[in-house]
């Protein structure tokens, strides 16, 4: 009966980390969806996540040890309960945005900070407390049955969960298909878990009966779940790279991308900009090159008969909607290329009579990384000596606002390094246009002689774009403003400024109240405890700072974060395996492997300074997986020397935990947006070092 309890609790704990996993992954492509694929929202979600746990473990011990002996059919129940939260943690975070929000409205950093923590605590809370609760249950059967391996059992769940979803489920279900699939394991491990009497007993059946008819109602309620509080939704599809989403109000067609609304059906005088501001000043246009396409764009450029349009979209599904709804039209030459656009330069040598960047404002990394440094030398190698590039920010209407002219500034500086001319034409959007040769302002008259017709630029052009406010758009910019770079995007940095000013609000009283508790917190802890912390802290900042890093170069995270969180998990595993079996156990073994993790982040630190763009995606994988794996070596080693019992396991676990927490938080709010993706490796760097005078302080008193 022993053995039989013990293998039973760790199918289910293998079956929870599945589970857990997906619902995780799945949670953080809602709230991107919801939040219009904001980076920053990956990070706000995993420091509560972290934080929730955290807490779910230590009110494991405390209630285990004063109210609720840990049994093996109570922790069934629990599973049972875990299972059935996650589908309804997904409907909550779809369903009660628009309900605690206005619709279609941006949210500040504190309200986006205390709806993910709410959504989320039920199954957080829930699945801290499992976690040690299910060690709890073994002992009271084995009171010598190490810690360590619960962990490592766990970690076995979590990479198979992260295999599961990066693999398999994100190509081929819907998110409530992928968490009924992933969560039925978890109802038959928690089935077979009970005695065979007590699988009879009819609670157990009615709790079992409940849970299923909770995935099920989850798969009923998907459509419905995603229905607009306006118009209707006629098209819906989840792909590798965003959620598809078609709202149509009577005439009115809106393409939605991750909750962002892109192009609409109506919406004439973007497409005549975007397209005839940059081509009328050419004396031939025989190739163009369109990376995304506004509604109505390739029908204004046939108007030009170019022998060759190259079309680059990087989501194959989001082009075959344009076309399906007629956003935008199939003309000759045409050639739909289903790439990112800068991998897409960085891998041709076609030259371009112009190139037409239409994305929307660099709000998110994804989007960021076409308007640096690097991308405008790509831009400028792949244009004909009179070529033209143009792009587009955020318009104004009598009054540029500072940090509007900051970003258009720091956009100015960083372009102009590597065009001899650009110009800003000011409206709705405020055009770039950037080239070797002068421009000519008078487009409506370039384009008479080009016998090209329009409808809004003809009708309003010389009473909305006089030569004093196109001149005084361009005085405007301020030459002291940083230049936008992949290392450092200001952009980002301003961007992130101008969201907590917008709210009249400030990051300062959060991070001085967290940091109080941290403070707390490490005065209270051992030796030990802070090098599990600080490792917890540095492994999390390096998966933020490897999500965005990706972000950056590749571009298309939301295909990738699952394998991103999946190779920092798989590394935990055998980590801990050898961490356990190692003989040697010491403070020096503790050293040592600080010693390791900062030689990793100096490494990283090189090589993103020295190749960047050329890096593979296997150099991130490969060093997410070896940092982890250096984090699981230390687990057991720390584990040991507290003396392995069940106090010391939940210290350890929660140590962890909160390091890992803070590290999220710090790392995406304060380093990477005011320092840079450098600089704050070089803080982990920082943070390590103070770990190693720990050890070795703590070594000398002993």
């Amino acid at each position: 009966m022993k053995r039989r309890n013990e293998r039973s609790i760790t199918r289910v704990v293998i079956a929870t980390g599945i589970s857990s996993v997906v619902t995780q992954l799945l949670i953080i492509r809602e709230f991107l969806a919801q939040f219009q694929g904001n980076e920053f929202v990956i990070a706000l979600i995993l420091f509560n996540w972290l934080i929730l746990g955290g807490i779910g473990t230590l009110l494991a011990r405390w209630i285990t040890q004063r109210f609720w002996v840990a049994t093996v059919d109570r922790l069934g129940g629990l599973s049972l309960v875990l299972a059935g939260l996650s589908v309804v943690q997904i409907l909550a975070v779809r369903g009660l945005r628009d309900v605690l929000f206005i619709h279609g409205s941006s949210v500040g950093f504190y309200p986006t900070l205390a709806y993910t923590f709410l959504t989320i605590a039920p199954y957080c809370l829930v699945l801290g407390f499992v976690l040690p609760y299910s060690l709890f249950a073994i002992r009271t059967e084995d009171p010598d049955y190490p810690g360590t391996r619960i962990y490592i059992i766990d970690n076995l769940g979590d990479v198979s969960g992260g295999a599961l979803f990066s693999f398999v489920l994100v190509f081929l279900v819907t998110p409530l298909k992928a968490a009924f699939l992933a969560n039925l394991p978890l109802m038959a491990a928690t089935y077979l878990l009970f005695t065979p009497s007590a699988r009879r007993r009819p609670a157990v059946l009615v709790a079992t009966a409940l849970t299923f008819g909770v995935l099920v109602a989850g798969l009923l309620l998907e459509p419905s779940s995603l229905a607009p509080s306006e118009g209707k939704l006629v098209y819906y599809s989840e792909s590798r790279y965003g959620r598809i989403e078609v709202h149509q109000d009577q005439e009115q067609v809106t393409l939605f991308v991750n909750g962002n609304p892109l192009y609409g059906n109506q919406n004439l005088s973007m497409a005549e900009e975007a397209i005839h501001y940059p081509l009328a000043q050419l004396a031939r246009t025989r190739n163009i090159l369109l990376i995304s396409a506004e509604a109505g764009m390739l029908a204004e450029l046939e108007k030009y008969r170019p022998e060759s349009v190259d079309y680059v979209e990087l989501d194959p599904r989001v082009a075959d909607v344009q076309f399906r709804f007629g956003l935008i039209k199939r003309i000759p030459g045409l050639k739909v290329i289903h790439q990112d656009g800068r991998a897409y330069l960085s891998d041709s040598n076609k030259a371009y009579d112009a190139i037409i960047v239409s994305l929307g404002e660099p709000d998110t990394f994804q989007i960021n990384r076409f308007f640096t440094d690097r991308f405008f030398a790509l831009a400028k190698r792949h244009l004909t000596p009179e070529g033209v590039l143009s792009f587009s920010m955020k318009g104004f209407d009598n009054y540029l606002a500072e940090p509007q002219r900051q970003k258009l500034s720091s956009l100015y500086n960083t372009v102009g390094d590597y065009f001899d001319r650009v110009l800003l034409l000011p409206g709705q959007k405020i055009f770039f246009l950037c080239s070797a040769r002068p421009f000519n302002m008078d487009i409506p008259r370039l384009l008479d002689q080009k016998k090209i017709r329009t409808r809004y630029i003809r009708g309003y052009y010389y009473g909305n774009l006089t030569r004093e406010r196109i001149d005084r758009l361009n005085q405007l910019m301020d030459p002291k403003t940083p230049k936008n770079t992949d290392h450092f995007p200001q952009l980002m940095r301003l961007i992130f400024q101008q969201w907590f000013a917008k709210f009249s609000a400030s990051p300062t009283g959060f991070m001085a109240v967290l940091s109080v508790l941290c403070l707390i917190y490490l005065i209270r802890i051992s030796a030990e405890e802070f090098v599990l912390f600080s490792t917890g802290w540095t492994v999390m900042g390096s998966e933020i700072l490897v999500i965005f890093a990706f972000q950056i170069f590749f571009g298309y995270i939301y295909l990738q974060i699952g394998l991103i969180v999946t190779v920092f998990l798989a590394g935990l595993l055998p980590g801990a395996w050898f961490g356990e079996r190692m003989r040697w156990r010491s403070k020096t073994t503790l050293a040592f492997a600080d010693g390791l993790i900062i030689v990793l982040m100096g490494t990283l630190i090189v090589v993103l300074k020295q190749i960047g763009d050329d890096l593979p995606v296997t150099f991130f994988l490969g060093f997410g997986f070896v940092i982890s794996l250096i984090c699981g070596f230390q687990f057991p080693v720390a584990l040991w020397l507290r003396g392995g019992d069940a106090p010391a396991a939940t210290r350890t676990f929660s140590a962890d935990l909160i390091g890992a927490a803070c590290g999220t938080l710090v790392t995406n709010v304060v380093l990477i947006p005011y320092c840079g993706i450098v600089w704050a490796a070089a803080g982990l760097i920082g943070l390590k070092l103070c770990s190693l005078i720990v050890i070795f302080a703590s070594y000398e008193e002993s």
